[in-house]
């Protein structure tokens, strides 16, 4: 029997709720359902415990950075929170050693932001959400930004733009662990098949 590989989404104060929980959606439901695909996704925070979002929604983490498990692929998300870590050396510091430990670094929205501070998207090309374009090749002027992408996967690391996108990421996240037809599935059972009423 394989090992069981993770999936890790950062949770922090001021997280952007639906930056973390579509993506939870996606991955969360397929790793349930599909158990044989051999994945599970977890929640980790600084110090662990309940986390406050954007909008007042508390999330319990399901551990601390210092006793999350060995990673496969990390998911941060955005949000008003993300700001502060842009000049968090400690928090950029634990980024980069992600960096150097997981094998594939994901982010939603203002995450890029995070990763672009931390050096990590080099020479690289990236999104972030609308209203950020301009910031995230200001953090890293290397950075190609990609203004009209909804994700963009670069190999070892996606990054998506603002919010909702994340769901697309998480798809095709799951489209390339697996395959397209596991990913339909998934999108199938949460009905998601946008078609804005405005």
């Amino acid at each position: 029997m394989q090992a069981v590989r993770t999936i890790g989404i950062v949770l922090f104060d001021d997280v952007e709720e639906l930056d973390a929980v579509g993506p939870w959606e996606v991955l969360s439901h397929w790793a349930r359902t599909y158990p044989d695909d051999g994945y599970r996704v977890v929640t980790l925070a600084p110090q662990g415990g309940e986390v406050r979002c954007a909008k007042g929604l508390t999330i319990v983490a399901d551990h601390s950075f210092d006793d999350a498990p060995s990673l496969d692929v990390l998911l941060y998300p955005g949000g008003r929170g993300t700001r502060a870590h842009l000049r968090d050396e400690q928090r950029l510091a634990w980024v980069r050693a992600q960096r150097e430990t997981v094998p594939l670094l994901t982010s939603v929205c203002t995450g890029s932001l995070v990763y672009a501070a931390a050096g990590v998207l080099r020479e690289r090309p990236a999104t972030t959400h609308w209203q950020s374009l301009e910031l995230l090749a200001d953090l890293d002027p290397t950075v190609e930004v990609r203004r009209d992408d909804r994700f963009v996967d670069d190999g070892d690391v996606i990054t998506s733009a603002g919010v909702s996108a994340g769901i697309d990421m998480a798809l095709h996240l799951l489209a390339r662990l697996v395959s397209e037809d596991r990913a339909r599935d998934v999108r199938r059972y949460i009905q998601y098949d946008p078609q804005p009423p405005v």
